[in-house]
């Protein structure tokens, strides 16, 4: 009897195995504005979902690190769904408090952007199999805001309200 246990568990373990599994990637950080109190940053991460039935996320936690040193810390509780059969980009935002910014004057008095390494858990929840974590990790640099973008915004933004703000009739 205790064999027929074992290989009833043996093939259910390699069933669950050979199943396909949601993959991801860690695709970019991007500065997004400056507040009165933080830096605020995007990080993009792109899910590929094999099943033909979207799958929730329950959790994305971060840990953003400077000079070996976490800077930004945090979690993104229920992002939504990774949608079927495709991929998904979701935006975790970041904040970096400004005093954490000015201990990286070194860093940062070298070449005007933070060295940065970025560990991230997605967390979905896979029916019957239960919560999968998918660890990803970014090495790179982030380039800080210039005094105008820190002001009104990153270039892509100011542009934006530019072209929103000019009426039809004044570009004729």
């Amino acid at each position: 009897m205790a064999g027929l246990v074992d290989k009833a568990k043996n093939f259910v373990a390699d069933k669950i195995a050979n199943v396909p599994k949601p993959d991801a990637s860690l695709t970019d950080v991007d500065f997004k504005k400056v507040s009165f109190d933080s830096a605020d940053y995007i990080a993009k991460v792109s899910v590929n979902n094999p099943y033909s039935h979207p799958l929730p996320v329950c959790e994305v936690k971060y840990t953003l690190k400077s000079a070996g040193r976490v800077i930004a810390s945090g979690n993104m509780p229920d992002p939504g769904s990774i949608k079927s059969s495709g991929t998904t980009v979701l935006e975790v935002p970041v904040k970096v408090p400004h005093s954490i910014i000015v201990t990286l004057v070194r860093d940062v008095a070298k070449d005007w952007d933070i060295d940065y390494e970025l560990d991230l858990d997605l967390i979905i929840d896979l029916p019957l199999v239960g919560n999968l974590t998918i660890p990803l990790s970014r090495k790179g640099e982030i380039k800080l805001p210039t005094l105008s973008e820190a002001i009104w915004g990153s270039k892509d933004e100011a542009s934006k309200e530019t072209k929103k703000e000019i009426p039809k009739e004044a570009t004729k």
